[in-house]
């Protein structure tokens, strides 16, 4: 079994030194640095979060997307044929994100996330996983002032993703999740989720696992037959998940997603190895990667670190038991 992050982390944390990335950014946004200073704050948070990671025990780590706005910003801003309007509430979370608005045809201009993939990999000898913005998630959260229907976005954006990934694997990628939290709360667009799918994973030979958070998958009907390596479930928010392990494919990687990212409290050592020995008897233990329930940016940075501790000892608790 290996232990990873889902995605961001927290980029603010307390005292005066976890405060350095939102001064540089007020101080960016009334001109008193430039851009090239605001980046180097980035790159000097980015190289904490990914040595919190490592110190807590991780096997693979994140950047902790610390240069990214949001989800959905950061992607379709360097994607051509759209435009950032107000603020939207990130599903029910506490979150916002400036909603892309679609003018003309979309389309990938230039690799996005590769310099920060390739900068995050400097910064440590452990393998670090490349994320995306998953096309059908980020069609949902967007609208179009051009496209016919959400349709015609998405599948604009599952040939734009689609290279993307491709930059990401030549790049050598050891893995790339991509992020589908929306599919979870829309199982009425399964139908055409999987044609976005099948438009974006075609010709992609890196090693790829498609996230999702905030809800189950049940009643996606053959959910674990798309042409992803491996799933990463929310069992938090998402406890009829545990059902359907029952019949999860042998041949396929699962990420265990059983901390809770969007609570302070803290699941004990005895919580997290008992329910990954559970899950063991359907899912065996190489084919696992243990989890947070989605990113840790929801939790105060301290607590963040926590959580990953406590996941770190109860994969070390789990694994005293076996041996």
């Amino acid at each position: 079994m290996k232990l990873t992050a889902v995605g961001n982390f927290p980029k603010i944390g307390e005292g005066p030194d976890g405060q350095k990335l939102r001064r540089a950014i007020a101080r960016s946004d009334r001109g008193q640095i430039s851009s090239e200073e605001l980046a180097h704050v980035k790159d000097e948070v980015t190289r904490e979060v990914i040595e919190e990671q490592a110190d807590a025990g991780l096997d693979m780590v994140t950047d902790g997307m610390i240069r990214w706005d949001d989800g959905q910003t950061y992607i379709a801003r360097q994607l051509e044929g759209f435009e950032a309007t107000g603020l939207l509430r990130y599903f029910d979370t506490n979150t916002y994100y400036r909603q892309p608005v679609a003018k003309r045809p979309v389309g990938w201009t230039g690799p996005i996330t590769v310099d920060d993939y390739r900068f995050a990999v400097g910064c440590t000898t452990l393998p670090v996983k490349a994320i995306i913005t998953g096309p059908y998630t980020l069609a949902k959260l967007s609208r179009s002032e051009h496209h016919r229907d959400l349709s015609h976005l998405a599948m604009e954006l599952a040939d734009a993703m689609r290279q993307e990934a491709l930059a990401l694997e030549e790049e050598g990628a050891p893995l790339l999740q991509v992020d589908e939290p929306a599919i979870v709360r829309n199982k009425e667009d399964w139908g055409l989720f999987q044609q976005v799918m099948e438009r974006f994973t075609r010709g992609l030979t890196v090693e790829r696992m498609l996230y999702t958070w905030f809800g189950d998958v049940s009643g996606l009907d053959g959910f674990f037959g798309l042409d992803f390596d491996g799933f990463g479930l929310d069992f938090v928010m998402g406890p009829a998940n545990f059902d359907l392990l029952n019949g999860f494919p042998m041949e396929k990687t699962l990420g265990l997603g059983i901390l809770d990212a969007r609570n302070v409290r803290m699941e004990s050592v005895e919580q997290i190895s008992k329910t990954v020995m559970d899950v063991s008897n359907r899912v065996s233990l190489d084919r696992i990667y243990l989890t947070p329930s989605c990113g840790l940016d929801y939790l105060p940075r301290e607590t963040a670190i926590a959580k990953l501790r406590r996941m770190a000892e109860g994969a070390a608790a789990l694994k005293e038991t076996v041996s």
